[in-house]
Order: C-alpha cells, then sequence, then structure tokens
C-alpha cells in the first residue's frame, strides 16, 4: 500500500529545554575590570592593578565572588598590597565603568522572553556589586531567577552551584529540562556533568544560531 504522507520538517525539529540558563559575565554584560580603575587612575595604574605579578587579581576577585564581602577584599589589599590600595578602592568605586550591554545577546534574551521561554541567570559576581549592575540594566527584570554565586557562597564550576541552582528553580523544571549558556568551557563541562544541555558562549550570532539549531523560535542569523 502507498502512503502519500506530506511530512512536515517541523515536526522533526528538536524540541527546545523548558527554560535557559544564562550566565551574565561576558554573555550578556561586558566586563572589563581595568576601565574601572582607568577612569579614575589611568591606564597605566589600571594595567598594573589587573597584570601585577604579585597580586592575583583573579583569584581575589573570585574570592569576592565567593561570597568574601569587599571591605574584606580591600582590607586583604591594604594589608598584603599596600602599593595596589588605591586601585582597589577604584576599582569598587567605579565598577560600574567596567561594565557595559552586549547588545546582540540582550536581544536575544529578549525574543527567548518574548517567545515565553523561562529564563534563569547563574552569575559569579559580588553579592554587592552585583546590585550595581541590577540598578543599571532593566533586562535583568526577565529573568525569573538569578542565582548569584556571590550570595550563595559557592562559584562555578564547584557541583555544588547546580544543587543551588536546582533548588531554586524546582518550580521552572528539572536540571535535565535547562539550556545553559556560559563563555567558560569549565563551567560548560561543570553543567553537563550535572545532567544540564549546555552551550559555550563564543559571541551573539553563534548563539543565535545555536538556540535556532535546538528548536527555539529566533529571529535568523543576519
Amino acid at each position: 500500500m502507498d502512503l502519500d504522507v506530506d511530512l512536515d520538517d517541523e515536526q522533526f525539529a528538536p524540541a527546545p529545554a523548558d527554560a535557559v540558563v544564562f550566565d551574565l559575565g561576558n554573555v550578556l554584560i561586558r566586563w572589563v575590570p581595568q576601565d574601572a580603575v582607568a577612569a579614575v587612575l589611568g591606564a597605566q595604574k589600571a594595567r598594573e592593578f589587573v597584570e601585577h605579578p604579585d597580586f592575583d587579581f583573579a583569584a581575589w576577585n573570585l574570592r569576592n565572588d565567593a561570597g568574601r564581602s569587599i571591605a574584606d577584599a580591600l582590607a586583604f589589599v591594604r594589608e598584603q598590597h599596600p602599593g595596589l590600595e588605591g586601585s582597589a578602592q577604584a576599582y569598587v568605586d567605579n565598577f560600574e565603568a567596567a561594565l557595559s550591554p552586549i547588545e546582540e545577546s540582550v536581544a536575544v534574551l529578549r525574543e527567548l522572553h518574548e517567545a515565553g521561554v523561562p529564563l534563569v541567570a547563574l552569575t559569579n559576581w559580588s553579592a554587592e556589586l552585583f546590585q550595581k549592575a541590577v540598578d543599571r540594566y532593566d533586562f535583568l527584570d526577565v529573568f525569573e531567577e538569578i542565582v548569584v554565586s556571590g550570595e550563595e557562597g559557592v562559584v562555578k564550576p564547584d557541583p555544588e552551584i547546580w544543587e543551588v541552582l536546582a533548588e531554586r528553580t524546582e518550580h521552572i523544571g528539572g536540571l535535565e529540562d535547562f539550556l545553559f549558556i556560559d563563555d567558560s568551557i569549565a563551567n560548560v563541562q561543570s553543567a553537563v556533568e550535572a545532567g544540564l544541555d549546555a552551550i559555550q558562549f563564543t559571541g551573539p550570532q553563534d548563539l543565535r544560531a545555536d538556540l535556532i539549531a535546538r528548536g527555539y523560535n529566533l529571529k535568523p542569523v543576519a
């Protein structure tokens, strides 16, 4: 018997995850820490603060993201690296200058929101400094939940962060129902090990293409 069946390609398109979980820094919000220092002390001091051989800026910042207070962070610099105290203070006082929106990524976020996709943010960020981003960017309002490492006391890619995410988002679904987006391959790998689908962010156009391939209804890549 001959079957004349019109197969709609959409019937076989992949089903998108129930929710999308965004990292924030360098995915939706560009973070250039030296710009905060340069705004007050100039480019040379800014470069010295971020690249100083005896001061590990990345480690110092990660401790802040893991829950250390800004007061304690500044005290550490004052006690251990007194020559950088002014730069550390400038970084904190002018933190907004280190931030700028990645507009093409924000456009993707807004399209997902308009399509009714549940949205969550999971970010490594100092709890105190994150408030400056909240005050600055209204697109953060689209998230149903924002998990901030500095509030939870644990940072990506520590596996414990996924337990926190699961608890905060159980009203949306399980981790296996989520798609995670992050610029760090270590964080992406950690997410996959925890049961999430994950995409490494390399740029807004690639992100848009990856989401379309996963079945999300977005405008095509230009």
